[in-house]
């Protein structure tokens, strides 16, 4: 355990820290001794650095330059930020362009861009899928020869398509009414209980409804039939992080493989959305500092996330970006956007 530091060596951390987010270069002695506020001779500075690098929590990268912070410094640095940090002030020019979205999906994929757009980071958003889904409406479209497309809308916004074979062409206005009899007798239901509704209404005696409920009931039992509450993940800004590590000071090679890793777990939606969601345990704000994450595709990255809640279930929105990114703006921009979506989800 790192013992503790006294407030000389935490502020000349913190200037180390912020100066290396900003400028991507190793940080000097002379430059501290000039330019922190601490008032310390450049030898002093030197000594102190020697501590701290004695304590994991900077290194030099060769002999002849200046020192960088390592993931245990990145930590302390943000601690001190969380410590004294205030409520997140909602932002209206952000809330504003979030009250236009039309269903839950729209308003958590523009959130994904705004985290994104403000702290200049991979913006996420992830939300659970809600087993408590309900049909919204239905609607048949028949296409060519005897094919019907099913549209399937749930709650939420959760929308399938799938086309069905039937055995004879049928009319618009024969599936305008077929969809009405549908939604005027299932909507509101959970798709489950409405697949089982309309089972059991298929297997009535035939002389209880006629020609147009059966084809209703047979479009609509083959249409829910594969829809299943599905969770949500939106990712914004990968450009971001290109712009971020190749202006970086590091290896070439390295930042290309870093990339790579990175690129491939985006690709892989499941497995980077596992991956997030294990380093992800606590509810409110949390930050997750290279090294500190659970697999070792995410050591080169830090992640920024808030929770939000939408009614019994909650969600996640956050960014993604370098250790080295500049955490004070990516903890404001993702604390406020969250409690922006949590306010709109709730006035829903």
């Amino acid at each position: 355990m790192t013992p503790p530091l006294n407030e000389r060596q935490r502020r000349i951390l913190a200037r180390l820290v912020a100066e290396y987010i900003e400028q991507g270069e190793p940080v000097s002695s002379a430059w501290l001794a000039e330019h922190s506020t601490v008032g310390v001779s450049s030898a002093t500075v030197r000594n102190i650095l020697a501590r701290l690098e004695e304590q994991g929590l900077v290194w030099q990268p060769h002999t002849s330059a200046g020192r960088v912070p390592t993931d245990s410094g990145y930590r302390l640095y943000v601690d001190g930020l969380l410590g004294a940090r205030k409520r997140a002030r909602a932002l209206p020019e952000v809330e504003s362009r979030l009250r236009h979205s039309g269903t839950v999906g729209d308003l958590l994929e523009h959130a994904s861009a705004e985290v994104s757009r403000a702290s200049h980071q991979i913006g996420f958003t992830l939300a659970p899928a809600n087993p408590g889904l309900r049909l919204h409406h239905i609607d048949f479209v028949r296409l060519e020869s005897a094919r019907v497309l099913v549209i399937v809308v749930a709650t939420g916004g959760q929308i399938t398509h799938k086309v069905i074979d039937t055995t004879e062409p049928c009319s618009p206005a024969m599936l305008s009414q077929a969809a009405n009899y549908i939604n005027a007798e299932f909507a509101g239901l959970s798709l489950q209980e409405a697949r089982t509704a309309i089972v059991a209404r298929m297997r009535e005696e035939r002389s209880v409804y006629d020609a147009l409920m059966a084809r209703a009931l047979m479009l609509a039992q083959n249409g829910l039939a594969d829809v299943t509450p599905e969770g949500t993940f939106h990712l914004q800004g990968a450009s971001f992080i290109v712009d971020e590590l190749t202006g970086a000071d590091v290896n070439r090679e390295q930042t290309i493989e870093t990339l790579r890793a990175l690129f491939r777990m985006i690709e892989e939606k499941h497995r980077f959305v596992d991956l997030i969601t294990r380093s992800i345990e606590a509810v409110g704000l949390t930050v997750v500092i290279g090294s500190e994450h659970l697999s070792p595709d995410l050591h080169p990255f830090s992640v920024v996330a808030s929770t939000f809640r939408d009614g019994d279930r909650s969600g996640t929105v956050g960014v993604i970006g370098p250790t080295r990114m500049r955490y004070q703006r990516a903890i404001t921009v993702v604390d406020s956007v969250s409690r922006t979506v949590t306010r709109l989800l709730e006035g829903q």
